[in-house]
């Protein structure tokens, strides 16, 4: 017994092998799009917290209002605070306004005991001043300088013109000795990268009114690209001492901020809870400590915020395509598994008679979709993998990419690959037990053919009276299966719905000024998958329908049809399907457009440019085109003997 069930397993495997690699294809598909989609934002995360701890990225930046800088008072205060596991250094940062929304940021650091957020040195070398100045540049100000070049800057004029833009009174001694100071000239030592701007696109200025971090979601296209910024050599202490001897009873230690990493460094967790509650309960401790401090943490840094900004709407994408995605994925595979077992009935009849129970009778079909979506998923797991890389590779083009982190994220992976095998197993069960409730006299016998009779648009005669014979048996066949039907106009549809959400998302990026290069990435690998997807899904249906239809096909050449007349017949069906699918996906694909724009933040349905929704049909129908193409060998190598040799 076990020696004939191990044959009929082999003879079925053998006989149904294109479908089987069929749902293969799906499953590695829809679940590695869903799984790597998903897991990117996870890895990116994961990368920015590792990037946290291992560049001691500042939590705090404290500003000081107050002319001439921090006290060293203030400076203990700050330890207080923090603890002695808290790294905190001293140092001054100003941005200067050169132009409409144009600004410089200067740096006034230590180097040499430098801790927080310490850049990275890309060209050139450190000055061999105790102290030195590096200057950010998100506008491109000073896009071209050098190692070596030299320019001059007028520190006093910047200081006295900041306090005017702030309202805020010099004292009148103070601001004299302001005037003395001559402009310095300094030199550009070294080309740097800071850990806190990551963002090609820029960062905006501390000093814009509101200071409040710019919206992610919207216009961030029209900022200038950050390339470079440069570490400049100057010795202030000259200029510090002069200050100090000046206004002997302020013991000024020349510093405008106080820059702080915690010491717990696990505490980030990319803007967890947890780091949320600390860092909203540590302002308020500074603002009690240093009247008049301005704190600004990770929640302003422009760069960190924008990246996990975006990294969370790459999520939502996930969640939301993950769901079309396998709905087509469920729907292709719950035909595949119960047309299989209705093609197997004379096998189930035999194995019936020879006392096969129904559940090791319909063991094999079981085994036959875990395979299949078995060798799948696990392919799948390896392109998600890929997939999550070639994104956050993708997310260069916007950003300073931290080292991608090697950890592996799978919740999406075993969310995507549990739902499809239980489809599966729950359709091939369903139509299994369904079956083998039937006796093996009438399993035996041929399912009847489903009676003929008129289709909707028989009933119109202006249109069927004007329709060539082999287009009227085209459409009877079309609507005689309605399920058949149903099944390929509704795959189809989510399958144009899923490509038109890509080309939404890229018209965005492209003509609208929304987004970033990152999500103009994301919507090609979007497209990408959505045109496989339909490929595999118009192949699989179109593939199960030539197995049905073999007699058919067979009597059709016995007659005397040309191959051209042959797959012709066939490939009318699928386009009439596939037509019929994507005007389904119109309205289907504005539904879906609408839950995307909606969980990015940017976007309307009414911006999407007229002629992405005149190139949607072409993607789905090029696609069409190919799986017909692919399958006319299939057609026309129909054996004609084999085929009507069937039971009467």
């Amino acid at each position: 017994m076990i020696k004939t069930y191990l044959k009929t397993l082999w003879r079925m495997f053998a006989k149904h092998v294109t479908r089987f690699v069929s749902l293969v294809f799906m499953v590695l598909i829809s679940v590695g799009f869903c799984s790597g989609v998903g897991s990117s934002t996870d890895k990116i995360n994961k990368s920015l917290d590792e990037y946290y701890r291992a560049k001691n990225v500042g939590d705090f930046v404290i500003k000081s209002t107050a002319e001439g800088g921090f006290t060293q008072s203030d400076v203990d205060k700050a330890r207080e605070l923090f603890g002695e596991n808290a790294v905190i250094n001293t140092g001054n940062s100003i941005d200067i306004s050169v132009g409409e929304k144009r600004s410089v940021r200067y740096y006034f650091l230590d180097f040499d005991n430098w801790t927080v957020s310490v850049p990275d040195i890309i060209e050139g070398e450190k000055s061999d001043g105790a102290h030195g100045i590096y200057v950010e540049n998100p506008d491109n100000v000073l896009k071209g300088e050098e190692v070596g070049a030299r320019q001059e800057i007028d520190f006093a004029d910047i200081l006295i013109k900041l306090a005017e833009q702030n309202g805020e009174e010099i004292d009148p001694a103070f601001k004299k000795l302001l005037e003395k100071l001559e402009p310095e000239k300094v030199t550009v030592s070294a080309v740097i990268q800071s850990p806190l701007t990551i963002a090609n696109d820029g960062e905006p200025s501390y000093n814009n009114d509101g200071a409040e971090v710019p919206d992610t979601t919207v216009g961030t296209a029209d900022m200038d690209c950050l390339e470079n910024i440069y570490y400049v050599s100057k010795d202030l202490i000259p200029s510090q001492r002069d200050l100090m001897s000046f206004l002997p009873d302020t013991p000024l230690i020349a510093d405008g901020d106080i820059y702080v990493a915690v010491g717990d460094r696990d505490i980030f967790g990319c803007f967890s809870a947890r780091y949320k509650t600390f860092t909203d309960g540590a302002k308020e401790s500074i603002a009690s400590a240093l009247p008049g401090a301005e704190v600004l943490t990770l929640y302003e840094n422009y760069s960190f915020k924008s990246l996990y900004s975006y990294s969370e709407k790459v999520e939502g994408i996930g969640y939301i395509l993950m769901v079309a995605f396998l709905i087509v994925t469920a729907l292709v595979v719950l035909s595949n598994m119960t047309r299989l077992i209705e093609e197997e009935r004379p096998q189930i009849a035999c194995l019936k008679t020879l006392g096969y129970s129904s559940t090791g009778i319909i063991s094999k079909y079981l085994l036959f979709a875990l395979i299949a979506t078995g060798l799948g998923g696990g392919g799948a797991y390896f392109v998600g993998i890929g997939l999550a890389y070639l994104i956050c590779y993708v997310f260069n083009y916007s950003f300073f990419m931290p080292p991608i982190s090697s950890s592996v994220a799978i919740v999406f992976y075993i969310i995507a690959f549990t739902l499809i095998v239980v489809s599966a197993v729950g359709a091939t069960a369903l139509a299994g037990y369904k079956l083998t409730g039937s006796r093996p006299a009438s399993l035996l016998r041929p399912k009847p053919p489903r009676a003929g009779k008129k289709v909707i648009i028989e009933k119109i005669p202006f249109i069927w009276n004007r329709l060539s014979f082999k287009y009227k048996s085209t459409v009877r066949n079309v609507l005689r299966y309605k399920s058949r039907f149903f099944m390929t106009v509704i795959s189809v549809a989510f399958s144009t719905a899923l490509v038109m959400a890509g080309l939404g998302i890229l018209d965005m990026c492209l003509f609208h000024d929304f987004g970033s290069a990152a999500i103009m990435g994301i919507a090609l690998v979007i497209v990408a998958f959505a045109g496989l997807l339909t490929a595999v899904v118009i192949y699989t249906l179109t593939n199960i329908n030539i197995s049905e239809r073999n007699r058919e096909i067979a009597t059709l050449m016995v007659l005397g049809y040309y191959d051209k007349e042959v797959t012709g017949y066939i490939y009318r069906e699928v386009y009439i399907n596939s037509v019929i699918g994507i005007i389904f996906g119109y309205p289907m694909s504005a539904l879906l457009l609408l839950l995307v724009f909606n969980t990015m933040g940017f976007g309307t349905l009414g911006a999407v440019s007229w002629f992405m929704w005149l190139v949607l049909p072409f993607i789905v129908l090029l696609f069409t085109g190919a799986v017909t193409l692919i399958l006319r060998r299939k057609i026309v190598k129909i054996d004609m003997n084999e085929s009507l040799k069937a039971i009467e």
